[in-house]
């Protein structure tokens, strides 16, 4: 029975795929706009294909350096699995950018001609639909492959690496262009010159869109798959283990996450075409139908697959735990993005850029509450229902079965956070082409609900990179043969205290890469306006290509240190302070890492709305005093909401599977400083 169940969790990864596949081409065969829309939308595409691949040039030098490292050092197998979960991740962002930016143009097109919400709403939730289910598609294969190939821990972590070392990389590389270049058009275009946001008189205003696709699409979702992959891996690798509690029974509770995930891409493909359905509705309740659609399908297809593989009401309980807890740190993240608390930060816009700051960052350290709160209550339900109503010794197993929970149905869960780059993206061609305010008016309403469904996409992404890293961080200390970790120890405490300084670290380094690349950005554009005359001359025109190129090569430079600190810091500190230490490194990178990550996000996301909502008319409306102290709010919260904070979730998975694959070697040689002192 496991056998065909698994083999048909492979046939439903491949099938998944072939589905995006074929909703690409339907999107490539919709109608591409007229005039000036298809000028911008192939600039817009040029660009990001231009920065893609730049980005998988680099990232492919360090992955092949890596595959050799895993094939000599661990074993080839390893090294083998490490590859194609990289090749896998970098596939998906190809696939997904390369079907928004087609959608988007079409997506303003059909706006354009239909004036329907609903129609709109259609061809870009479809078109973000094809990173999605790749995303789940390719995971799945992937897993489910070496899983069944190899039924060893090992290489499933060497799979899962390879997805997490791309995913950070391609987060913090779109993140900082995507930045870089929104704050370059800001503050020279919007603050300085007074144009709209989307003036194609502006050089940065093409690079800009071009950001939304490299950072919102093709960097959240190497984000997502991350997540989804290093979930499973850590439950199968618990199951493995040698001190699993139902020793005759591993393959079952190795393969029941698996076939979760199967049944997840399943209803996420059902909710993704099920939005024609509900395409009538408001937008945000057709996207929000879809969304409750797949997880309660979701909901009852794993009771049945629980009973069927291992008999046991306890693991459902725990699915269900983490599902719920993600759909609640989604609408936590949303409440604190788009409720009441941009109304506070807008009001106090009237004072000025200093309180606008202060308020958001308290709305961001506030944020944090409610999540923690939810995750703890995750992490003790999927441990207490396991241990509980499924057997003794279980607990841990629950707490990795609420990761698989919270992320099986991703493919509906991206799909909506792609959406919201293709409509924003359809609104900046709608300005750039001057499709009328009826239009404009479409797909301004579009993406302002594709803000709220990215705030929830990063609620998820978060509240799942906690409990995966969790998850990873126990499968870690079953490899390393650690039956408790002990705080007194000299050497933990130092590593707690290293690892609580990861993540400071690399917030610092995206920050400050944000910063540096921005400068860059906004002196170009400084020099176009005044060289090329653009503001007052009719007939100049923008050197595009010239921004995107400054802003590409910044981007890529400034990635590579913040990437490679992460994968070389638990191998140093597992080697020199041992096995223990890097316990602790973890579990304090985990903490830490996970509240920069949501006060990132959720202030970030806070002064975005506040300052849209000001611009619908409240506080004096566009052009205004407070208006000006917004955009200078939103300006310092787009690295945190799209750089900073996003970078976090990866930060903390992947040092925790780095330290899972790199396991027994610490184990056996790890501590070296220690035994240097000691002995």
């Amino acid at each position: 029975m496991v056998e065909t169940l698994l083999l048909s969790a492979m046939a439903l990864g491949l099938l998944g795929f072939l589905a995006a596949i074929a909703t690409y081409f339907y999107i490539k065969s919709l109608p591409g706009g007229e005039g000036k829309m298809v000028e911008y939308a192939a600039a817009i595409r040029k660009g990001a294909f231009v920065f893609l691949r730049r980005e998988y040039m680099y990232i492919g030098i360090f992955v092949l350096i890596v595959f050799l490292v895993l094939t000599f050092a661990i074993k080839p197998l390893v090294g083998v699995a490490y590859l194609t979960g990289a090749l896998f991740s970098l596939l998906a962002g190809f696939i997904g950018m390369a079907a928004a930016t087609l959608a988007n143009v079409r997506t303003a097109y059909v706006a354009y001609r239909t004036k329907n919400a609903g129609d709109t709403l259609s061809v870009a939730f479809k078109g973000g639909s094809v990173m999605g289910i790749t995303v789940a598609a390719l995971g799945l294969l992937g897993v489910a492959f070496w899983y069944w190939f190899t039924r060893d821990a090992a290489v499933l972590s060497g799979f899962g690496m390879g997805a997490s070392s791309v995913a950070l990389f391609a987060r913090v590389g779109g993140g900082i262009y995507t930045k870089a270049a929104d704050v370059g058009a800001d503050l020279v275009g919007k603050v300085e010159a007074g144009i709209p946001e989307d003036d194609p008189r502006n050089p940065a205003v093409i690079a800009d869109n071009v950001g939304d696709n490299v950072g919102d699409t093709a960097g959240m979702g190497a984000d997502l798959y991350e997540s989804y992959v290093g979930s499973m891996v850590a439950t199968v690798a618990i199951a493995l283990a040698g001190s699993f509690a139902l020793s005759n029974m591993k393959i079952e509770y190795g393969s029941l996450p698996i076939i979760l995930a199967a049944l997840g891409l399943v209803v996420s493909l059902l909710a993704v075409y099920a939005i024609d359905l509900f395409k009538k509705a408001d937008p945000q309740t057709a996207i929000r139908n879809a969304t409750i659609v797949a997880a309660l399908l979701f909901v009852i297809g794993a009771y049945f697959v629980n009973q069927i593989i291992v008999g046991s009401i306890g693991t459902w309980l725990a699915v269900v735990g983490g599902l719920v807890a993600g759909l609640l740190i989604g609408f936590e993240s949303e409440y604190y993005t788009s409720g009441n608390p941009i109304k506070f930060i807008a009001e106090s816009a009237k004072f000025g850029p200093a309180t606008v700051i202060i308020n958001g960052v308290a709305v961001g350290y506030e944020s944090v509450v409610l999540p923690f709160i939810t995750i703890a209550a995750a992490v003790l339900f999927g441990y207490f229902s396991a241990e509980v109503w499924s057997a003794p010794g279980l607990g841990i197993y629950g707490v990795a079965l609420a990761a698989v929970g919270m992320l099986a149905t991703v493919g509906i869960v991206m799909t909506t956070d792609s959406y919201g780059p293709i409509a924003d993206n359809a609104g900046g061609i709608t300005e750039m082409a001057h499709l009328g305010e009826d239009v404009r008016a479409i797909t301004d309403k579009l993406d302002a609900l594709g803000n709220t469904t990215a705030a929830i996409g990063k609620g998820f992404a978060i509240g799942s990179a906690a409990l995966a890293a969790l998850a990873l961080l126990v499968a870690y200390t079953e490899t390393v043969g650690l039956e408790a970790l002990d705080f007194t120890k000299v050497e933990s405490v130092a590593g707690a205290f290293l690892g609580a300084a990861m993540p400071a670290l690399i917030a610092a380094m995206t920050l400050k890469a944000v910063g540096r690349a921005a400068n860059k950005m906004v002196a170009e554009v400084r020099r176009q306006f005044k060289e090329l005359n653009l503001l007052n001359d009719p007939n100049a025109k923008p050197q595009y290509d010239k921004a995107i190129d400054i802003v590409t090569q910044a981007a890529i430079k400034e990635m590579i240190l913040p990437g490679i600190s992460a994968v070389l810091a638990p191998i140093v500190v597992g080697f020199l302070l041992g096995a223990e230490a890097l316990g602790f490194f973890l579990g304090a990178s985990l903490l830490v890492g996970a509240l920069i990550a949501i006060f990132m996000a959720n202030a970030g996301g806070a002064w975005d709305n506040a300052k849209k909502y000001i611009e619908a008319g409240n506080f004096g409306g566009k052009g205004s005093d407070a208006h000006k102290a917004a955009v200078v709010g939103d300006t310092v919260g787009d690295p945190f909401k799209d750089t900073t904070g996003p970078s976090m979730n990866i930060l903390i998975k992947l040092m925790s599977i780095v330290a899972l694959v790199f396991g027994t070697l610490i184990h056996q040689y790890g501590g070296i400083l220690l035994k240097f002192f000691t002995h």
